[in-house]
């Protein structure tokens, strides 16, 4: 047994304490060395290097005693951190469908996710169901990147990304009033760095759908983060993002449609785009519930408001005629699909009455009209407040599948 074997049991408050103090008094570092097998220590320290020295650092491994252990940091400089971190784009193979998912979207935090109707493990639920149908491969799944604060900030100014850094004011994001009393580390790493890898791939997602016509982020649709404010458990604007890669990336894209259609009105994005005449926006939303934001509605251009408790026919109805005239008056290049499922009957927050079938139909409805409008689609997942709602999307994209909208 050598020193760095013994190095494996020192509790981790000793690494905090002088490792706190190697950061604090080191000017130059090229290689800063942390023997640690705890993700949340090094998690920790890899932000806490890249605050004080502005690069990116690299976990060198080695297995010790069984264990795989990040034996020591490699910095690197600035033009390559800021490279990497801008790199939400990228290609996949031939063989691979443009399903984006990643194990990290899901909020697993010593059972706090349990205090928020949001049933927070849904994404992975509805993987799982994919890969049993055989619609997914596990050798072939596409895992976005975390989007990092380069990217973000291409919308988010950096005051907003500061705000974030109170756990008050991510307890009034996220509607979990408990996070108010963590420290915000713990706060970031398990809430708020899962939906920044729902961001990257909603990014992601408008890419590959420019390349095959169609693409399915298993996450994301946070409609009620704006660039300047969260809520409603949205803390990142990545349907704004989104949009904002695609009219950088491609410069032909000169008309993107977003069609919301959860339960809510998509209030986040409506303010990133007020009067932006390069985005529609058709939003279908129960008029009763939250977010009631007046001003945000200036910003849509087919608004549908509905009743409480509005059922199939009505609902598909509406869907179908508003969609049908939207994609008429605008012709748009690009849509990006906020399929929220929490239009389902007996969802606490929705309070509509469409069936899983209606959404089912729904979600055809709006794969169909990108299909035979020759329009490249993203589809994100959204709002949903139900045990059942990660099988009805699971199986709304089996259908799709089955009927030859995915290809």
């Amino acid at each position: 047994m050598n020193i760095l074997d013994l190095l494996v049991f020192i509790p981790p408050y000793i690494y905090f304490l002088i490792l706190s103090l190697i950061i604090i008094n080191t000017n130059y570092p090229t290689n800063m060395v942390i023997i640690s097998s705890h993700p949340d220590i090094q998690y920790w320290f890899e932000q806490r290097i890249e605050q004080k020295f502005g690069s990116a650092v690299q976990c060198c491994n080695r297995e010790m005693g069984g264990k795989e252990i990040c034996l020591y940091y490699k910095t690197k400089n600035r033009k390559q951190r800021s490279d990497e971190k801008m790199d939400v784009y990228f290609d996949i193979k031939p063989d691979q469908l443009p399903i984006i998912y990643s194990s990290n979207y899901n909020i697993r935090f010593m059972g706090l996710q349990k205090l928020h109707p949001f049933d927070s493990e849904k994404w992975e639920k509805v993987h799982n169901i994919l890969l049993g149908a055989g619609i997914i491969k596990r050798n072939t799944a596409v895992e976005p990147h975390e989007a990092k604060d380069e990217v973000l900030q291409v919308v988010h100014p950096a005051s907003y990304l500061n705000k974030l850094k109170w756990s008050a004011y991510v307890a009034r994001v996220t509607e979990v009033p408990f996070l108010f009393a963590l420290p915000n580390k713990l706060v970031q790493q398990r809430v708020l760095r899962p939906f920044r890898f729902h961001t990257g791939g909603t990014i992601l997602a408008g890419k590959l759908a420019m390349e095959r016509g169609w693409a399915i982020n298993i996450g994301g649709g946070f409609h009620h983060c704006s660039k300047e404010d969260g809520g409603g458990f949205c803390a990142y604007a990545d349907i704004t993002l989104c949009i904002k890669f695609i009219f950088m990336n491609y410069s032909s894209i000169q008309k993107i449609m977003i069609v919301d259609l959860d339960a809510h009105q998509g209030n986040g994005h409506e303010r990133d785009f007020m009067g932006e005449e390069k985005v529609y926006i058709m939003d279908v939303y129960n008029r009763g519930i939250y977010p009631h934001d007046e001003y945000a509605k200036g910003a849509i251009r087919k608004r549908v408001e509905l009743r409480h408790f509005t059922e199939d026919a009505e609902y598909l109805d509406k869907v179908s005629r508003h969609l049908t005239d939207a994609i008429a008056e605008y012709n748009p290049q690009f849509i990006v699909y906020n399929a929220g499922t929490d239009i389902l009957k007996g969802d606490p927050l929705g309070c509509l009455s469409i069936t899983p079938q209606g959404i089912i139909e729904r979600d055809e409805i709006v794969f169909r009209a990108a299909r035979e409008n020759n329009i490249p689609v993203v589809f994100v997942t959204s709002g949903g407040y139900q045990k059942c709602t990660a099988k009805i999307i699971a199986e709304s994209i089996i259908n799709l599948k089955n009927k030859e909208l995915l290809r």
